[in-house]
């Protein structure tokens, strides 16, 4: 190449860019609403981390071949990294942590999550009647109050949130 300094700057300009960057939080929460109105759903926002087994499993249990279809037809679901260990940072959504603050989640543990109609009200988050965080809800009860809230915001069928009930509620 006859100009050494133009591949210098390209190569600093690459060097500069995060390798991870990760999308702002509002924008993921713009989308997942335009798309709502699109498609006349809720918005199912889930705060969670790569670290967090009980993140992972409130996802498998609504990706699970009994239950995906039923969320996806009633809910655009979305996710927010929060919480990140010091080594995982660059994870993170940034905006997330003050969502989370904002909707008093920050120190109920996660997965987190929120509902939201597709204006944008919320509509349910993840505390039980007590207070507590439910995250990935496991008890009978916490699965209870997990349906409950569902029926609330969606529009499965008793046959439906019974299925979901089932694929959440720990063998006891």
């Amino acid at each position: 190449m006859k100009n050494p300094t133009i591949l210098l700057f390209l190569f600093s300009v690459l060097i500069a860019q995060p390798l991870c960057a990760q999308e702002n939080a509002s924008d993921i929460l713009d989308k997942a609403n335009i798309k709502a109105k699109e498609e006349n759903k809720n918005v199912f926002v889930i705060f969670h981390a790569s670290w967090c087994g009980w993140c992972k499993r409130m996802d498998e249990n609504m990706n699970d071949d009994s239950c995906r279809d039923l969320f996806a037809r009633n809910y655009v679901i979305t996710y927010l990294v929060v919480q990140e260990s010091e080594n995982n940072k660059h994870l993170e959504n940034p905006g997330a942590d003050e969502v989370l603050r904002k909707h008093k989640g920050e120190k109920s543990g996660i997965p987190f999550w929120l509902i939201f109609d597709k204006d944008g009200k919320l509509l349910e988050d993840s505390f039980n009647s007590a207070g507590q965080n439910i995250g990935c809800p496991a008890t009978g009860e916490e699965v209870a109050e997990f349906v409950s809230i569902l029926d609330n915001t969606s529009d499965m069928t008793e046959k439906e949130l019974e299925i979901v009930a089932l694929k959440f509620r720990i063998r006891e």
